[in-house]
């Protein structure tokens, strides 16, 4: 193992939850604390100040909540990784964060044994979540998944069924008692939703999102 400890921000609201954190780092004897904060505005500044190996955040942290500071962290290409600790695990939650750009995701209920593994894995390039977490984040990925099909308005429907039955657009533009001009400019609507260029494609990404059979 490298004798080089590993530099944490800890910033946490909870004087005594924070306190409990940086102790069980710094008797680790692998981490070195900082900076300590207690709201994010400080936790930021931190951050950009000590540039250090892991940033070790409570997701609600008062003034810039943890998510705030992750996207601050990415946007300006700081070396220093975020670890996200939180008492709310709802999965949501931890999609976003991770979305945001967090290296891991750990409960707040999690023993202090496992947090200072989770700051000295996510030290080392590595995603922390645990297996509760995990759990939850997997049923969210595939709740998400299953909401990928984009929502057509009536009419869409209605034009992409015709598409797909080979009508020109001044036939549908009859069929529907629509304008040429109009039916084009949802024809574009559609196109943008299924994120395809012409006909064929956007029939072809209909149905694979099971908007038409």
């Amino acid at each position: 193992m490298s004798s080089k400890r590993v530099r944490v921000v800890v910033a946490d609201d909870h004087p005594l939850y924070r306190e409990g954190v940086v102790r069980a780092l710094s008797a680790s004897g692998q981490v070195e604390i900082v900076a300590e904060a207690e709201d994010g505005n400080a936790a930021l500044a931190a951050i950009q100040q000590h540039q250090p190996d892991v940033a070790l955040l409570d997701y609600k942290l008062p003034g810039l909540d943890g998510l705030t500071i992750t996207h601050a962290v990415v946007r300006d290409r700081l070396p220093t990784r975020v670890l996200l600790l939180s008492a709310f695990t709802e999965s949501g939650v931890v999609y976003k964060a991770l979305e945001t750009g967090a290296a891991g995701f750990v409960p707040k209920e999690a023993r202090r044994e496992e947090i200072v593994d989770a700051v000295l894995a996510c030290a080392r390039g590595e995603n922390v979540l645990t297996s509760e977490v995990a759990s939850r984040l997997v049923s969210e990925i595939r709740l998400r998944a299953s909401r990928d099909a984009p929502v057509l308005t009536e009419r869409e429907s209605q034009i992409i069924k015709l598409i797909a039955e080979g009508k020109s657009l001044p036939d549908i533009a009859r069929e529907l008692y629509l304008g040429v001009t109009t039916v084009k400019t949802h024809v574009q609507h559609l196109y943008e939703k299924l994120g395809v260029s012409d006909r064929a494609a956007a029939v072809a990404e209909a149905m694979r999102k099971g908007l038409i059979e």
